[in-house]
């Protein structure tokens, strides 16, 4: 990139906090049009990182950054769901709890030093070892051990037996290799020395950061893996405060690229602008309301404890939310009514929550929420701490939030105090008992039914919301380990039937992948693995 275009970016990703950034590019007179010269690519978001490393971050804009600079040992193909090698030569199972990988021989890291099976094996025993409630560790509950009998072999020793899920973990979070000559074996490492170290093995490292402000990937030279060499010379990822900002950056040429979150009426606007295009990919993006079981109102650990009557609380909220109204009033019908824990669209999907709750047909009803609270001896209105992340889950969730705020309080049955808090400490909270119910968003992992119910119901879950179902945790385990696809889709279905008398979250509305792009820039691509591969990007 030449250096007025690259001095012009850095002088906007500093502003994007603000609305001034626009108006530096306004008095600075740079014109409209492509935001990079040459093969530059320059990528907008305001989906922001909570950690570099793998093992401290459990969230999609961590996510959308490591996919770029660490190496996978298997990944799903481009526009495919399946499973094949990607930094591996081969990877199969080699007995009923034991999958093998091999890597070929002279891989290093951008740094030079060696990448071998000693990394791989690194790499999952700190991620257990870590356990960092914001991190991914959960998704490896049946990971027992990992070995490395020689610097290109891998095996990794699982506890159940015909585990469907697991090469599918691989290609997600907790499946980022990592240098163990760089990474801390029992702490999240920072950002800053990840970057120092130049501890990188995928397609990009990193050569310029700035934490949530701007982060500038150059291609690595050292990469070998399933996607093709960088089809641009650089790509610049600046993050905005403001989804406003972000549309007009899109919209007058600073971006070449804009990716989570536009709201849905900036979509629309921009769809009618020749000179972009709007991308969007498969769904599977859920939003929910989780409950805390220690701190909700008759939580385990308030003054007034009781069970039955905090199941009311969650029982009343289910009832009352209108999921309609949330989708058009909100989201213009971009966002659907979600009734189920596993969304439309994968194998063993069912929706409880339409008939166990509100009028029975997917509306909702002040009369079912009235008798779920009485049968409990629950006095109203129930006084009801609602958190929320302004910045981490689009511009439209203050609307969102303060509808279900309306929605709850309509009948006099709630009392809310609705919050917003950013994200960096958002996630802090949320795992520290903070927030007695709060906001959440979900983009899955993987393409499976099982990446709704293990990271959220296993008793060692992300959540770390104090909920515990011993037979809901086996029937987990249990599907993930059946071959059989009919078998293992009824379980799904019990497994959904049993939470939703839970409740430990309620889902109320699923989405699809969206990105704006300059219409001269092509290798837009969202599929079913929910990742966007910077790589391709190219015009």
């Amino acid at each position: 990139m030449t250096l007025p275009s690259r001095a012009r970016t850095r002088a906007l990703a500093v502003a994007v906090s603000a609305a001034l950034a626009v108006t530096l590019a306004s008095c600075a007179g740079e014109p409209s049009g492509s935001a990079g010269t040459g093969n530059d690519i320059i990528v907008g978001t305001t989906d922001t990182v909570t950690h570099l490393d793998p093992a401290g971050s459990y969230d999609n804009g961590s996510l959308t950054l490591q996919t770029q600079v660490f190496p996978y040992l298997v990944n799903t193909a481009p526009n495919s769901t399946d499973v094949v090698p990607d930094l591996a030569e081969t990877a199969e199972f080699t007995g009923p709890s034991e999958y093998t990988v091999t890597l070929p021989e002279g891989l290093t890291w951008a740094n030079g030093n060696d990448l071998t099976s000693s990394d791989v094996k690194f790499t999952f025993d700190r991620q257990l070892a870590i356990a960092d409630p914001n991190g991914p560790s959960s998704l490896l509950f049946n990971l027992e051990s990992v070995e490395a009998p020689d610097e290109q072999t891998v095996v990794f020793h699982l506890i159940s037996e015909n585990d469907q899920t697991f090469p599918f973990v691989l290609t997600s979070f907790p499946g980022a290799i990592v240098d163990e000559e760089s990474f801390s074996a029992e702490a999240v490492t920072s950002d800053d020395d990840i970057v120092a170290a130049n501890a990188f093995g995928g397609p990009y490292s990193i050569s310029d950061y700035t934490f949530n402000e701007l982060v500038e990937l150059v291609p690595n030279e050292n990469y070998s893996g399933l996607v093709a060499p960088a089809a641009n010379d650089s790509v610049l990822l600046n993050y905005y405060a403001e989804s406003s900002n972000l549309k007009l950056a899109v919209e007058d040429g600073t971006v070449d690229v804009a990716y989570r979150s536009l709201s849905p009426s900036d979509v629309e606007d921009l769809s009618g602008n020749d000179a972009l295009t709007v991308h969007d990919g498969p769904g599977g993006e859920i939003r929910y309301i989780v409950f805390n079981f220690d701190t909700q109102p008759y939580g385990a650990a308030t003054d007034e404890a009781d069970a039955d009557a905090a199941l009311a609380v969650r029982q009343a909220v289910a009832s009352l939310l209108d999921r309609e109204a949330l989708s058009s009033q909100v989201y213009d019908g971009t966002y659907t009514p979600l009734y189920s824990y596993v969304p439309e669209g994968f194998a063993g999907a069912t929706e409880p929550l339409k008939e166990m709750y509100g009028d029975g047909a997917g509306g909702p009803s002040a009369e079912a929420a009235a008798q779920a609270l009485d049968a409990a001896g629950v006095e109203t209105p129930v006084e009801l701490s609602l958190q929320y992340s302004p910045d981490h889950y689009g511009p439209n969730s203050a609307d969102e939030y303060a509808l279900i705020e309306q929605q709850l309080e309509a009948d006099g049955m709630f009392d809310v105090t609705l919050a917003g808090t950013e994200w960096v400490q958002y996630s802090d909270d949320r795992v520290a008992d903070v927030y007695p119910a709060y906001q959440l968003g979900w983009f899955p992992d993987y393409s499976d039914a099982d990446n709704y119910l293990t990271p959220f119901f296993l008793t060692e879950n992300f959540l770390v919301n104090h909920y515990e179902d011993a037979e809901v945790n086996d029937l987990i385990l249990q599907q993930a380990s059946t071959p059989d696809a009919a078998e293992r889709e009824a379980l799904i279905g019990e497994i959904q039937q049993r939470v939703a008398e839970d409740l430990s979250t309620v889902p109320y509305l699923q989405g699809a992948q969206v990105a704006v792009a300059a219409s001269d820039v092509s290798g837009v691509v969202l599929d079913a693995s929910f990742k966007l591969r910077m790589a391709s990007l190219t015009r």
